[in-house]
């Protein structure tokens, strides 16, 4: 990767990194199902009438936009809102690598390597650890909340694969705008269902210049900036060499969630991040480090 592809994956780090901090900030004031259907519909408009639909059937669509859309943000917003600390929100949310493997390996018969289940028995470790520490700083549910956002991006992860085989080549921002606006009228339904119109007309009421900035942020520098560049780098770049850029993430959430929010962790808790961080590490780089050392020795 040269060096301005290789500039290109760290500002694509640091807007998803930030995008926990506008997270916290947005549902200040807005209801969490209510603030990720306003994401989508930010997203979607006018972008939707200038992007074609992508070469993928419907039901693929749905499925991606259901999974990747509705159920990752309804459990991780619900899951900070009820109490779950943004910082360690972006780690465990990067759990879903392992949840992909998962359910890959059940829905299209991947086989697993030594470095995954590694990596994945380190960071569920790690995971337990982490959730065990309920209490002040973090509660149960916006854990497990968290915990099934994760398993609904791993779950969208295995479905883009299948939804994406034998289509031609199309541009990964179409797909983002159209499963996009699927996961509108869902939320939309959940919120008003769950939270109620009232709810509705409260954040109508409590809305200010930092939730604008926060759902502009959310919707066109995390969304449409962040998964355009990603895109951009996965067309010209093999998913081995883009994807340890994500390992940066939870790194950048958790520093910026520390330094601006003043976000604090137990010792168990860093010790439990440590943990998961190194077994996303051993998940994504140890095939390629057991093949290096292979060849130094050769």
């Amino acid at each position: 990767m040269n060096k301005r592809d290789m500039g290109l994956g760290f500002i694509v780090v640091i807007l998803w990194g930030f995008n926990f901090i506008a997270i916290k900030l947005g549902l200040a004031n807005m209801p969490a199902l209510l603030l990720a259907a306003v994401r989508f519909v930010v997203v979607c408009l006018p972008a939707i009438f200038f992007l074609p639909r992508p070469p993928v059937a419907w039901r693929w669509l749905i499925a991606l936009g259901l999974t990747l859309n509705v159920g990752q943000f309804a459990f991780l917003f619900m899951g900070v809102k009820l109490g779950m600390p943004v910082g360690l929100s972006s780690l465990i949310l990067q759990s879903q690598a392992f949840f992909t493997l998962v359910i890959a390996s059940l829905m299209i018969g991947e086989r697993w390597r030594w470095n995954q289940v590694i990596g994945l028995i380190i960071s569920a470790i790690g995971m337990v650890i982490v959730g065990s520490q309920q209490g002040s700083s973090m509660t149960l549910v916006g854990f497990w909340l968290t915990l099934a956002a994760a398993a609904s991006w791993g779950t969208g992860t295995v479905i883009m694969r299948r939804a994406t085989q034998d289509v031609p080549p199309f541009s990964m921002l179409s797909l983002v705008v159209w499963a996009g606006a699927v996961a509108i009228l869902p939320l939309a339904l959940l919120s008003l269902w769950i939270e109620g119109i009232a709810a509705w007309q409260a954040a109508w009421d409590a809305v200010n210049w930092v939730t604008i900035v926060c759902v502009i942020y959310l919707a066109y520098f995390a969304t449409l900036g962040g998964y355009g560049l990603w895109g951009r780098l996965l067309a010209h770049y093999p998913a081995a060499v883009v994807s340890p850029l994500a390992l940066l993430v939870p790194i950048i959430g958790m520093s910026s969630a520390a330094l601006l929010l003043g976000e604090t962790f137990s010792l168990w808790q860093m010790m439990g991040a440590l943990l998961v961080m190194a077994g996303l590490v051993i998940n994504v780089l140890g095939g390629r480090l057991k093949k290096s050392v292979k060849e130094g020795q050769a």
